[in-house]
């Protein structure tokens, strides 16, 4: 198949396009080259410098393309209030603009890049009362350390359970809310236009070619790059904080199923999946295999300190990507997490 790629030379971006390299697709790439997210980074020969929120104006690279995998966007929590205007014109604007330009040109097939944080909270169960949907922690049991979430009825600690699909969606960011609304706008299209889409939630992604040091580094890589300044890696709270890493190579293959199950024609118009590793670790766990795989001893420092908006626990159940897509991560947290210590970044 003939597939359009935008964001094509970002993180994730690279890795699609070379698994459907791969598999014997022809990729058209499309990328903006934020410097945020790309620094001083030679995007691959053939790469169109265009801005998705331009799409109308070059249709014509649409011409001849089975479907879009959409992965342009700009990633991060939002530093400030007043980040709100580029998250929603880069991402919802983006969006909308690339979906209007594939109307025009008669492309109805679309994998899109969502993520976890439109669930914001992950899913809680509490022994006595069931599963419960927590009030935001406030800012005086953070400051007096108590960081789990607690059942709004007896008040005890809620034990974390894995999130699905058909969880409650609840944006706690500016990232989060384009996200979500990338997927709604989707949505919407799907029923307009009589098209096929897929929306594929992302949790935590990395791997080689992770930026290092910029609102686009996740917390691996950070954790890697306090312990080549033969630093501590500083973990928030107590450690404990649940969450599902996935290895990039996997969240590769995941959008190569899903282009071909919406170009073969999906039982569902329109569905979104998790794109999970299906294991999860302690955001202690993680630092500390990151830095078995440096070699360098340094134990992680537990600091007590929080971020404001931070969700305690998100872990997905990936048995509906399983199902479906036929998709399985084969990259562990354990053996990945370790590789990513020596594995090239982006400057």
């Amino acid at each position: 198949m003939r597939v359009l790629l935008t964001g094509s030379a970002g993180f994730i971006g690279t890795a699609i396009g070379s698994g459907l390299e791969a598999g014997g697709h022809d990729v058209v790439r499309v990328d903006l080259m934020l410097e945020q997210a790309h620094g001083a980074t030679t995007p691959p020969d053939g790469t169109h410098h265009l801005d998705v929120r331009d799409a109308g104006a070059w249709t014509h690279l649409l011409d001849g393309i089975d479907a879009v995998c959409h992965q342009a966007a700009m990633v991060g929590a939002g530093v400030t209030v007043a980040d709100l205007p580029l998250y929603a014109a880069h991402n919802d604007l983006g969006t909308a603009a690339l979906l209007a330009a594939m109307s025009v040109a008669g492309v109805d097939r679309l994998v899109v890049a969502s993520s976890m944080v439109v669930y914001g909270e992950g899913r809680y169960t509490c022994a006595v009362h069931g599963d419960q949907a927590p009030p935001p922690r406030t800012v005086a049991a953070l400051d007096a350390g108590d960081f789990d979430n607690r059942c709004p009825v007896c008040g005890q600690p809620l034990a974390w359970a894995t999130v699905d699909e058909d969880a409650r969606l609840d944006p706690r960011s500016s990232y989060a809310a384009s996200k979500l609304a990338q997927e709604h706008y989707t949505a919407a299209w799907v029923r307009q236009a009589s098209s096929s889409a897929v929306a594929l939630r992302y949790h935590n992604v990395y791997g080689p070619g992770m930026p290092r040091d910029t609102p686009y580094s996740g917390v691996a890589a950070m954790f890697r790059s306090s312990l080549e300044r033969g630093e501590r890696p500083k973990v928030y709270e107590d450690g404990s904080q649940a969450r599902d890493f996935v290895h990039v190579d996997d969240v590769a293959r995941a959008n190569v199923l899903a282009l071909e199950s919406v170009v073969a024609g999906p039982p569902e118009a329109y569905a979104a999946y998790n794109v999970a590793s299906g294991r999860p670790v302690s955001i202690l766990e993680v630092a500390r295999l990151v830095g078995e795989g440096t070699g360098a001893g340094i134990e992680p420092e537990v600091t007590g300190g929080y971020r404001l908006g931070d969700v305690r626990h998100v872990v997905a159940s990936p048995a509906r990507a399983a199902e479906r897509l036929g998709f399985t991560a084969q990259v562990s947290p354990e053996d990945g997490l370790r590789a990513f210590a020596t594995a090239p970044l982006r400057a």
